[in-house]
C-alpha cells in the first residue's frame, strides 16, 4: 500500500493555469487518501502548490531541501516535517528513501533529472519502488514514445518498460503502485 509518495516537479508554474489546477487538485487526492507527500520543500511553482494544497487538505508534507536552496529562501515553511541536507545527491537519495513511490509532475530538467535516476536505479536493483509518470495533457508522451524507442532498439528491456507507468488518472496511478512488483535488476552476460 502507498502511504507516502514523493513527487518531482517543477519550481515554476509553467504558462497553463490547467497544469497549476491539475497540481491543486492531486495535492487534495493525496491528502483525501491520507497519501503524505514527500518533496524537495520548495515554496516555488509546482512545487509548493502541491505542497500546500496537501497541507490545506489536512494532509502531512515531509520536505527535503539543501542548505543552499534553504539559504536562497525558497523553503516552504510549515510542513509537517523538514530535513535540510548538505547536497542534491544526498536529497535526491532522501526523497526515494522516504516515500514508497515516486512520480513526476510536469517540469523541468530537475524533475526530467530525478525521475529518470529512479528509473534507473530499478534496472540495476537499487530501485524497487513504483516509478510513474503523471502525464496531465500528454505532457510526458514523447518521453513514453522514447521509452519505447530504447526497447525497440534494443537498449531497455520489456520488464523495465513495463515497470514505467504513464497516466493523468490519480485512482488508475495508486493502483498501479499499490500492486506493483519490481523487476529484476539487470543481469549481463558477456557475448
Amino acid at each position: 500500500m502507498i502511504n507516502s509518495l514523493t513527487v518531482y516537479c517543477g519550481a515554476n508554474l509553467g504558462n497553463d493555469p490547467r497544469i497549476v489546477d491539475a497540481a491543486k487538485q492531486f495535492g487534495q487526492q493525496m491528502a483525501n487518501n491520507k497519501i503524505s507527500l514527500v518533496y524537495g520543500g520548495g515554496r516555488f511553482g509546482i512545487m509548493g502548490t502541491i505542497a500546500r494544497s496537501v497541507l490545506d487538505n489536512g494532509g502531512a508534507v515531509h520536505g527535503v531541501i539543501t542548505t543552499e536552496l534553504r539559504d536562497r529562501g525558497t523553503a516552504l515553511a510549515g510542513l509537517t516535517t523538514s530535513e535540510v541536507v548538505p547536497s542534491m545527491d544526498v536529497r535526491k537519495r532522501q526523497l526515494m528513501a522516504l516515500s514508497d513511490g515516486m512520480v513526476a509532475f510536469p517540469g523541468g530538467v530537475g524533475t526530467l533529472e530525478e525521475i529518470s535516476q529512479a528509473a534507473s536505479w530499478t534496472s540495476i536493483g537499487d530501485n524497487r519502488k513504483p516509478v510513474a509518470f503523471y502525464n496531465f495533457e500528454g505532457y510526458y508522451d514523447p518521453l513514453d514514445e522514447m521509452f519505447h524507442r530504447m526497447y525497440k532498439k534494443g537498449f531497455l528491456e520489456r520488464s523495465y518498460l513495463d515497470s514505467l507507468f504513464f497516466t493523468d488518472n490519480f485512482d488508475q496511478l495508486i493502483s498501479f503502485m499499490d500492486h506493483y512488483h519490481a523487476p529484476d535488476y539487470r543481469h549481463y552476460q558477456a557475448k
